[in-house]
């Protein structure tokens, strides 16, 4: 490693050419065992492939350590399979952690699962992806190449799967520890009989499962406190298997609780596109499909209640000018309190959705303080639920935030009236939405209602208090109060003026 580091010091441009030849077979070696240890060149510290740029990707790292159930629901090409999947299983399989990983471990080798659609897919994508390509020696024996997620020196004997070309059915892979993980290939075309029998600590999940595939993984990891690993593109819909994360599972980067957890990632969240990228992507997607393969949103078909792409109503965030008069509107509960501010820009009567609060679990006091922050002097309209009773000590919740400091009134909840007016802002373009609302957002995307046209009472807090403030903030908002300065006069205090 310190060779290493000392080559890499070196400046080409001043050897000699005998220099830069003695240095090649060095310079050959090196690439040629990078290349079989592809694992350890991910999310460095530095580059343009840091780690910090990829946020979502570290959050699903990290929620390992707390949730048994993890899904990455997320766009086309923004490396869900190979750079978390494929990249988690690679460690799980082989102990070698990072320095920086806070993620769940495993302190000795493991079984796991890893499940395609088909055998083609699981051959083609998932198998690739850890093993690199298969190739044949001069006596025929087949093998990887190392070039994937496992470093070559880890990958052990193979077992092939008979009926179908160059599919492993078992690889065995050293682990840290001294013993050998074991990974089963699987695809959900075999069924679920195929995932039934053993225990597993691992089972990844490469694009979505049926629901009878996912139960049987669930069982299979009951009793080893294990991992199941989910990434796909959403293009079923909102079905069986989403539904099970959504309305108990956990939206990024907001605690809903339970085992499962759910990071929703578009191509904004992957610094490696390019615009150009993205552009030419989404030129050759269908129209009903953009939805799903660029932000990783289910397709929701006539139950959508918002059925507009994000690119009509969201705007990046600008500075508030002071003199446009600002509201909020509040949804309170124990598992989700979320605040939405507004501001009307007078002119083209236009309300800018420009900040939002959203957190579970936490006293009055929490939020309340968090609320001020952002203005102590801009009124809002609350859940008028508040009105009853609170769950703690009998007294009104809308009279202790009154109390707290917060400019209070109950909100007009006419939920349908509501979901008409936030639906006409959106189509008028008099509604935009800060691209700093991820929240918001995500639940925007979601919002619809079941096959009895009924709304959907989940995951739809912010668009809750997002009705509020379209309802009755506007008659409530004001403008930023002008600040108040003290004359530089030598009179007495009590005789200065005061002037804005």
């Amino acid at each position: 490693m310190q060779l290493l580091t000392q080559l890499r010091k070196i400046d080409v441009s001043k050897l000699t050419e005998a220099q830069r030849r003695a240095l090649l077979p060095i310079a050959e070696e090196i690439a040629r065992r990078n290349s079989t240890r592809k694992l350890l060149t991910y999310y460095p510290e530095s580059g343009a492939l840091r780690r910090e740029l990829y946020v979502k990707h570290m959050e699903f790292f990290a929620a390992s350590a707390t949730h048994r159930e993890l899904l990455m629901m997320a766009a086309n090409r923004i490396g869900k399979s190979e750079g978390v999947g494929g990249y988690l299983t690679a460690l799980n399989l082989t102990g070698l952690y990072p320095d920086w990983w806070v993620g769940k471990r495993f302190k000795k080798a493991i079984r796991a699962w890893a499940a395609g659609k088909t055998n083609s897919t699981t051959r083609d994508i998932i198998q690739a992806k850890l093993f690199g390509a298969v190739v044949v020696d001069d006596n025929g024996k087949k093998a990887f190449s190392g070039t994937g997620l496992v470093p070559l020196e880890c990958i052990g004997k193979v077992t092939w799967k008979s009926g179908f070309n160059d599919l492993a059915d078992t690889i065995k892979i050293k682990h840290v520890s001294g013993g050998w993980s074991t990974l089963g290939l699987k695809s959900y075309e075999q069924g679920r009989g195929s995932f039934e029998g053993t225990e597993q600590e691992e089972i990844w999940l490469d694009e979505e499962p049926p629901l009878e595939v996912y139960i049987e993984c669930l069982i299979r990891t009951m009793t080893t406190d294990g991992l199941i690993i989910l990434t796909f593109t959403p293009l079923e819909g909102m079905s069986d298997v989403v539904l099970t994360f959504l309305p108990g599972g956990k939206f990024s980067g907001n605690e809903i609780g339970g085992n499962k957890y759910i990071v929703m990632a578009t191509w904004d969240d992957a610094p490696h596109l390019t615009e150009q990228q993205k552009k030419e992507l989404w030129a050759s997607i269908p129209p009903f499909q953009r939805e799903a393969r660029s932000k990783g949103v289910p397709q929701l078909g006539s139950g959508a209640i918002y059925p507009i792409a994000d690119e009509d109503i969201v705007v990046d965030d600008f500075a508030i000018p002071d003199h446009w008069p600002r509201a909020y509107g509040m949804d309170v509960g124990w598992n989700r309190t979320a605040v939405v501010w507004g501001a009307w820009d007078n002119e083209t009567g236009t309300c800018y959705w420009y900040a939002e609060y959203y957190r579970g679990q936490a006293e009055p006091e929490v939020h309340a303080a968090a609320i001020k922050v952002k203005g102590d002097w801009i009124p809002g309209a609350i859940d008028p639920a508040s009105n009853g009773r609170s769950q703690h000590d009998g007294s009104r919740l809308l009279d202790e935030y009154r109390k707290m400091g917060l400019n209070l009134e109950p909100a007009d909840n006419a939920v349908e009236a509501g979901i008409h007016a936030v639906f006409q802002g959106f189509t008028t373009g008099k509604i935009k939405i800060f691209r700093s609302l991820t929240n918001t957002l995500q639940e925007r995307r979601l919002y619809r209602r079941d096959e009895n046209g009924k709304v959907v009472k989940t995951n739809d807090h912010a668009l809750d208090a997002a009705r509020y403030l379209t309802l009755s903030g506007r008659m409530q908002a004001r403008t930023k109060p002008a600040i108040k300065q003290r004359s530089q006069s030598s009179a007495p205090y009590h005789k200065q003026g005061w002037m804005r």
